[in-house]
């Protein structure tokens, strides 16, 4: 049988609907099973979870089936409660597929503990801004005879003296004991008074619990 009438037989049509009606039963049982397999257009609704405890956040996320990696921040916020959640990604409202992990960042517990610089030597002028650069807070200003003016002669938290290498959490409000420029009189207190800088108004009490 020639080629051109094998091409124009019954059979060859025959031939020819079946392996197209192959592809076609082929072809659909594929598409659902990528379907299935992706979920295709379907979608989960990530939850807010800013503001909320780790075990909320981890009931919230398994009812839209979705997994929770965490991620701890060395950056506290005092806004939030201690270990809640402050960031996620991706954000609230995001539609993302079933079993996505949702990335989540952990408010610590606390400023971390900065170290207390060298102060030795230094005036008031080149304390203050030494002090703020590395998130301390300047805190009572007290003057004491010495013939130093503004010197500082000692550094102080809760009524205790501090040294240059310890260890204090970050915005802590550090006193500061400086000279006034008077020479010590015997008989006489050297301490003649306290006065507050412009951090004096954040009270003491307030920063480091």
């Amino acid at each position: 049988m020639s080629v051109i009438k094998f091409l124009t037989s019954k059979v060859f049509f025959k031939q020819l609907l079946l392996a197209i009606g192959a592809v076609v039963v082929l072809s659909f049982i594929v598409l659902r099973w990528l379907s299935y397999t992706t979920n295709h257009g379907e979608f989960e609704t990530v939850p807010n979870l800013t503001g909320k405890s780790l075990s909320v956040a981890s009931i919230e996320l398994n009812e839209n089936k979705l997994e929770m990696q965490v991620q701890d921040s060395a950056n506290y916020n005092p806004d939030y409660p201690k270990f809640s959640v402050i960031d996620q990604s991706p954000a609230a409202g995001a539609k993302v597929k079933e079993d996505r992990k949702i990335y989540i960042t952990v408010n610590p517990s606390g400023y971390r503990k900065i170290t207390v610089p060298d102060l030795k030597e230094r005036t008031f002028r080149q304390a203050k801004p030494t002090l703020e650069a590395v998130g301390f807070k300047v805190g009572k200003l007290t003057y004491v005879n010495n013939i130093a003016k503004d010197l500082v002669l000692e550094m102080t938290y809760k009524g205790k003296n501090i040294k240059t290498g310890d260890k204090l959490p970050k915005t802590t409000a550090i006193d500061l004991v400086l000279g006034n420029g008077n020479r010590p009189s015997s008989g006489v207190s050297d301490n003649v008074g306290v006065t507050s800088n412009e951090s004096d108004d954040s009270n003491l009490s307030e920063d480091l619990n």
